[in-house]
C-alpha cells in the first residue's frame, strides 16, 4: 500500500468507509453516522460532495461556519478523519481547532500521530497558531498524540484538557 496521506474526501474509499461505519456503530459511538445512508454508490458521491462544500470555498472564503473535513488513507483504505476549525465560535472554545477520530480497527498503530502532524501546515495556513486541542481526561491516547506532536496542556475544565499546539514549521 501507498503511504498514508490527508485527502480531501473522496469516493474512491468507499467500501473501506462503510466497514469503518460498521466498526464504529459496534463500538456505540459517533452519532453522526447513526442515520447515515451511503451503501449505493451516488448516496455516498452525495455525502462526499457535501464534506467537500468548504474545500472549494477554501482558502478564498474563510468564514466562522468553515470546517475542513480531511480523510487519513492509504490507497482505497479509509483510516480515520480530521476536521479543522479555523475561526474562534462557540464550538470550537469547547472542541478546539482540530477534531479527529480513527476507525477502531486502525487505532493503535499511530496513525494518529502521523495524521495530525500532516495536518499541520494546512492550519498554519488557514492563520492558526497555536491551535487549540481539546481532549476527554481518560482518552490518554488523544493526549498522548497531541504531546507527540509538541501539544503544550494549558488546562483542565470538568473532563475536558486543553493544550496549546504550535503549527509553524519550526515548532516540530
Amino acid at each position: 500500500m501507498a503511504r498514508p496521506r490527508l485527502s480531501a474526501p473522496t469516493i474512491g474509499v468507499h467500501s473501506s468507509f462503510l466497514e469503518a461505519v460498521e466498526e464504529y456503530r459496534a463500538e456505540g459511538g459517533y452519532p453522526d453516522f447513526e442515520d447515515l445512508e451511503i451503501h449505493e454508490p451516488a448516496a455516498f458521491a452525495a455525502y462526499v460532495a457535501a464534506l467537500r462544500r468548504d474545500h472549494d470555498l477554501w482558502p478564498s472564503s474563510v468564514t466562522p461556519d468553515l470546517l475542513l473535513i480531511f480523510w487519513w488513507i492509504d490507497g482505497p483504505e479509509y483510516l480515520g478523519r480530521l476536521s479543522v476549525r479555523p475561526i474562534p465560535t462557540p464550538e470550537l472554545a469547547e472542541y478546539g481547532h482540530i477534531g479527529y477520530d480513527i476507525k477502531p480497527s486502525a487505532r493503535r498503530c499511530g496513525h494518529g500521530t502521523a495524521m495530525l502532524r500532516a495536518a499541520l501546515p494546512i492550519v498554519n495556513r488557514l492563520g492558526v497558531d497555536p491551535a487549540l486541542l481539546t481532549s476527554r481526561t481518560r482518552n490518554i491516547a488523544s493526549r498522548r498524540m497531541i504531546e507527540a506532536n509538541g501539544g503544550r496542556f494549558i488546562h483542565q475544565r470538568g473532563d475536558r484538557l486543553y493544550f496549546h499546539l504550535p503549527t509553524h514549521a519550526g515548532s516540530r
